[in-house]
C-alpha cells in the first residue's frame, strides 16, 4: 500500500484509536513514529511494535504547545529526513455541561488539544510534505461530533468541526501540489475515552450503540483502516474530506 521505507507519524498514540492506526502503518510496512504526552504508554505501544519487525520511535509532545510541535517534527527529520504520512489523532473529550455552564478554561483546553494542537502540526507537516519529492498526506481526526450537535459537548463540537474546516481549507490551498489533506469522522468508537464517558456501564454502552444505524460502536481498527487508506496511493484522487466511519448515524 506504502511505497518502501515510507514514513508516518500518529499522535495520541499511546493508547486507543491513534495506537490502532500506528499498528495499521507499521504492518503496511511504514517506519512509524508515534507521538503523545503519556510517555510511558507511549513506549510500550512503540515496543510492542518493534516485537513485531516493525521499525517503531516513540516521540514525546504535546501538540497544543508551537515549541514541543515544532521540536518533534525537527527530530523526525533529523532521524528519517521526510515524513510520507501523518495522522493527526491527538485529542480530549474534555468535560461535559450545556453550553451555558461550559467553562472558559474547559473551552480553552479542549481547543487548544483537538484544534489548535491540529493547526500546529499541519503547519508542520505542509512545509516538509511541499518540499519533498513524492509529497505526502496527512489525515486529521475530526468526529461526527463535527458534522451534527451533541448536546452537552459545545467545546468539543465547535473543536471538530473546526478541523473539518481547517482540513478542507488546507486541502484546497495544496491541491495542485503532490499533498493531500483528509479528516476521518468516527462515531462512537469502544474505547479508553468512551469508557470514561459510559463508566462501562451496559445500559449507557447500549444508549451508545443505538445511535449508530448498525446498532454497535465501531472498533478503533475500523477507523485505523479508513487513515491508512486515505494516507496511502490508493486515494490518489481524494483530498479536502471528511470521511464518517459512523456505523451511519451521520446518515439518518
Amino acid at each position: 500500500m506504502f511505497a518502501m521505507d515510507s514514513v508516518a507519524l500518529v499522535t495520541g498514540a499511546a493508547t486507543g484509536i491513534g495506537r490502532a492506526i500506528a499498528e495499521v502503518f507499521a504492518r503496511e510496512g511504514c517506519r512509524v513514529v508515534l507521538s503523545d504526552r503519556d510517555a510511558q504508554r507511549g513506549e510500550q505501544a512503540a515496543r510492542a511494535l518493534k516485537e513485531t519487525g516493525a521499525e517503531a520511535v516513540f516521540m514525546t509532545a504535546d501538540v497544543s504547545d508551537p515549541g514541543a510541535v515544532e521540536a518533534l517534527h525537527e527530530r523526525i527529520m533529523q532521524r528519517f529526513g521526510r515524513l510520507d504520512a501523518a495522522c493527526n489523532n491527538a485529542g480530549i473529550e474534555g468535560e461535559q455541561a450545556p453550553t451555558a455552564e461550559c467553562s472558559l478554561d474547559n473551552f480553552d483546553r479542549v481547543i487548544g488539544v483537538n484544534l489548535r494542537g491540529v493547526f500546529l502540526c499541519m503547519k508542520a507537516q505542509l512545509g516538509i510534505m511541499a518540499a519533498q519529492e513524492g509529497g505526502g498526506a496527512i489525515v486529521n481526526m475530526a468526529s461526527v461530533a463535527g458534522l451534527v450537535g451533541f448536546a452537552g459537548l459545545p467545546a468539543y463540537c465547535a473543536s471538530k468541526g473546526g478541523v473539518i474546516q481547517l482540513t478542507r481549507a488546507a486541502a484546497l490551498e495544496y491541491a495542485e501540489s503532490p499533498v493531500r489533506v483528509n479528516a476521518v469522522c468516527p462515531g462512537a468508537i469502544k474505547t479508553e475515552m468512551i469508557d470514561r464517558i459510559t463508566r462501562e456501564d451496559p445500559a449507557a454502552e447500549r444508549q451508545f450503540a443505538a445511535l449508530h444505524p448498525m446498532n454497535r460502536m465501531g472498533t478503533a481498527e475500523e477507523v485505523a483502516e479508513a487513515v491508512a487508506w486515505l494516507c496511502s496511493p490508493r486515494s490518489g484522487f481524494v483530498t479536502g474530506q471528511a470521511l464518517a466511519v459512523d456505523g451511519g448515524l451521520v446518515a439518518r
